[in-house]
């Protein structure tokens, strides 16, 4: 709510309320002149939240503000209509295809949201969720929204580093049972990932939150790496993880330039001197790979794996073939 346009004392006394939500301890003067009251008013305005049951208690002293009685649980929350449109907006962008729906606990907070609307912002809502496309991206993950409670609980547990006991989910429906030291959590492209020290594995993985199918916080503590950067080991974890065909590819140039043209979720890049880089990760797909391959504009020796050559060859032919065409030079 914008105390600046509160104008009506019902209006006024909600932003006060607001306000002590937002800044305990707030003067009577300080108050007042936010509101545009007196501080007569404002003692009023007290008086009125108590009657309601709101606990509003003054400080002791000539100086001492207002509080809410510590405990106090707090009224719905309040939105301008800027925030209650923002919010929905954000909310709606959490759909990852055209005709895809939004993930359960996400609609429900939107419906809820629209619920207690007045009708004029609630079909601005309805016009926005009709009205807009959602590209189509053919590698999206679908059905990939994180349980809430879960990933709330591996955040925090990351953030107070204390280790945990997951159950989790494999790809072909396999689950299994495993301490982890969460080091950090990243959402990258849409998939919420948590990355630490897994004690089963006795070695650094990565794990998609969303097939976390349970998870106990457990009291004891770690301490995650010195200079831990949480995107760096995701995106290195992505680029090793497709396991079909090991890369190991030599490239001259430093490695300030390739990175310009490798994101890290494609491979994982080291120097090998001032001037040559060494190119390593895994992939599913040696034809997608070689095309990303030919997109470098640098002389390149392939050490594996050896059936990357003639891919390369096979797409080397094809493009001169293309260029003999150019300007008629070809057939």
């Amino acid at each position: 709510m914008n105390v600046q346009d509160a104008t009506r004392p019902t209006s006024r006394i909600l932003a006060m309320l607001e306000l002590l939500q937002d800044r305990p301890g707030m003067s009577g003067p300080a108050l007042a002149d936010e509101l545009g009251v007196t501080t007569r008013t404002i003692r009023r305005y007290v008086v009125t939240l108590q009657e309601m049951g709101i606990p509003v208690e003054p400080a002791a002293g000539r100086t001492g503000g207002y509080w809410l009685r510590p405990g106090f649980r707090l009224p719905p929350l309040m939105f301008s209509a800027d925030e209650a449109i923002g919010l929905s907006v954000a909310l709606l962008g959490t759909r990852t295809s055209r005709t895809g729906d939004l993930p359960m606990p996400v609609s429900r907070a939107l419906a809820k949201i629209e619920r207690v609307l007045p009708r004029e912002l609630a079909d601005q809502i309805t016009t926005i969720r009709e009205g807009f496309t959602v590209a189509e991206i053919e590698w999206a993950v679908r059905d990939a929204f994180p349980d809430p409670t879960v990933l709330a609980r591996v955040t925090q547990a990351a953030m107070s580093h204390q280790r945990c006991w997951i159950r989790y989910g494999r790809p072909d429906g396999d689950q299994t049972a495993r301490e982890i030291d969460p080091y950090g959590v990243l959402l990258y492209s849409g998939l919420w990932y948590v990355h630490g020290w897994c004690h089963l594995r006795q070695g650094t993985r990565t794990f998609r939150i969303d097939r976390i199918r349970r998870i106990d916080v457990l009291p004891r503590q770690f301490e995650p790496p010195a200079g831990f950067d949480v995107q760096d080991a995701v995106l290195r974890s992505i680029a090793s993880a497709r396991s079909r065909w090991e890369i190991d590819i030599e490239i001259a140039a430093p490695i300030e330039d390739v990175r310009a043209w490798v994101p890290r979720s494609v491979a994982i890049l080291e120097a090998i001197d001032a001037g040559n880089t060494r190119m390593t990760g895994g992939t599913e797909n040696l034809d997608w790979f070689a095309t990303r391959l030919i997109e470098l504009p640098y002389l390149m020796r392939v050490v594996r794996p050896i059936e990357l050559g003639p891919k390369l060859q096979e797409m080397g032919e094809r493009m001169l073939a293309m260029a003999a065409t150019v300007a008629g030079r070809g057939g």
